[in-house]
């Protein structure tokens, strides 16, 4: 069995990009990715003007919160208490766990990237992060110059009983190796987005039956029908 805390879900955790997802697609493309199974998502955002990312962030807010999705905001903690999100997901030079977890309270889910890296993911593990993520596994356009991860990382990462997110040029062909070494979230960004919000949400589901056939711990997401 995982290690799934009830505030993460296993699954597949959508991830936006601005090529991918520019504002003018943007919630189409959220909507679209809810509807294929995606039961977490990350506003990821680093170059946009304050202004648009905090418009942005709310209309997020309010299609995840009605979906009952949990809203993670990239890097900005205090974006992520400006617009009520759920939490933030922090690189290794964004802030820190206890800076987020006094800021967003006990509730947010706090995410830290771990890169390939056991050494890191036991600091966050002590810091109180609520998952840790590895990566990149395959090549990636959004992350071309972070050091391959191998498979193995997830399994041994099992020992901190934290859920495990595996990213990095992860795709529905890819995908299924990852969960059965271990990974309970799939973060995905240009295996997910890119396409028609019809696209987006077809790939959403190709997700969702990987975790719905492969993964210990079937969630509500994962076990509600997709049409």
């Amino acid at each position: 069995m995982g290690t799934i805390d009830t505030r993460v879900p296993a699954g597949l955790y959508a991830i936006t990009d601005s090529r991918l997802t520019p504002s003018e697609t943007l919630i189409a493309s959220v909507e679209a990715a809810i509807r294929g199974g995606a039961v977490m998502v990350q506003y990821r955002e680093k170059h946009a003007p304050m202004t648009e990312r905090l418009a942005q962030a709310k209309s997020l807010q309010s299609v995840c919160s009605a979906a009952g999705v949990p809203l993670l905001i990239n890097d900005d903690i205090e974006l992520a208490k400006r617009v009520g999100a759920a939490g933030v997901h922090l690189g290794q030079t964004d802030g820190s766990a206890s800076e987020a977890r006094h800021l967003l309270g006990d509730s947010a889910i706090i995410g830290i990237t771990c890169h390939a890296d056991l050494t890191l993911a036991e600091t966050a593990t002590k810091a109180g992060a609520d998952y840790l993520a590895f990566g990149r596994f395959f090549n990636s356009s959004t992350k071309p110059n972070t050091p391959a991860a191998p498979t193995d990382i997830l399994a041994q990462a099992k020992r901190f009983r934290k859920p495990i997110t595996a990213i990095g040029g992860i795709t529905s062909q890819n995908g299924e190796q990852l969960i059965r070494s271990g990974a309970d979230l799939l973060a995905v960004v240009g295996g997910l987005f890119g396409g028609s919000p019809e696209t987006t949400e077809r790939n959403a589901k190709l997700f969702q039956r990987l975790f719905a056939s492969h993964h210990s711990i079937k969630t509500e997401n994962s076990r509600r029908p997709h049409k």
